[in-house]
């Protein structure tokens, strides 16, 4: 699933994980944030609702990365005053930076399980010490290949404890009606 595959499921409009709007569990994760300093990044981030929302409540330091041209382009056209540098057409893998939060909506889903320990090093690299990775995994296999991929809470509490203390990893309690008992919240931070 490289650059061409993806920017194929955006120009067919093939992007079911999209709901339209900033999801629940996030929002209300990002309703309780004071710091508006905290510099966060926002990775496979597809159109980002949770990027848009993040700029309208204050958070001026965010930055939105994605394989894919389409969706960083309908971003900039629904956020026209959001600054280009901070939208960024890139590799998550070869991003080279430090940040105090990173959001995960959908996009561990999206990545073949063969690169899972390279995520879970890649965001450990990328977060400064004591910084958190916060966000959503599907708890459900699916029966038809993917993406998306799915998992379950033991696979992932031995994936990520090798790189991350485990603050909270349980069944989202506020998930859109359709991911309802389907979704782990999760809060991990870095030594």
């Amino acid at each position: 699933m490289d650059k061409t595959y993806w920017e194929a499921r955006y120009t067919s409009e093939q992007t079911g994980w999209n709901i339209g709007y900033v999801s629940t569990p996030l929002k209300a994760y990002f309703d309780q944030l004071t710091d508006k300093s905290l510099k966060i990044l926002i990775p496979g981030a597809g159109n980002s609702y949770e990027a848009e929302y993040l700029w309208s409540i204050g958070f001026k330091n965010v930055y939105v990365l994605d394989f894919a041209k389409q969706p960083l382009q309908h971003f900039k056209e629904r956020v026209p005053d959001f600054p280009d540098n901070q939208l960024l057409h890139s590799d998550f893998f070869t991003l080279n930076d430090n940040f105090d939060l990173i959001i995960e909506q959908t996009f561990f889903s999206a990545l073949d399980p063969n690169l899972r320990t390279q995520y879970v090093s890649q965001m450990s690299q990328l977060l400064k010490p004591n910084g958190k990775l916060v966000g959503l995994l599907f708890n459900s296999e699916f029966d038809k290949a993917g993406p998306p991929f799915g998992g379950s809470l033991s696979d992932y509490q031995s994936l990520f404890k090798t790189n991350f203390k485990i603050k909270v990893l349980e069944p989202s309690i506020n998930s859109i009606k359709e991911r309802q008992g389907k979704e782990l919240f999760f809060i991990f931070e870095t030594p």
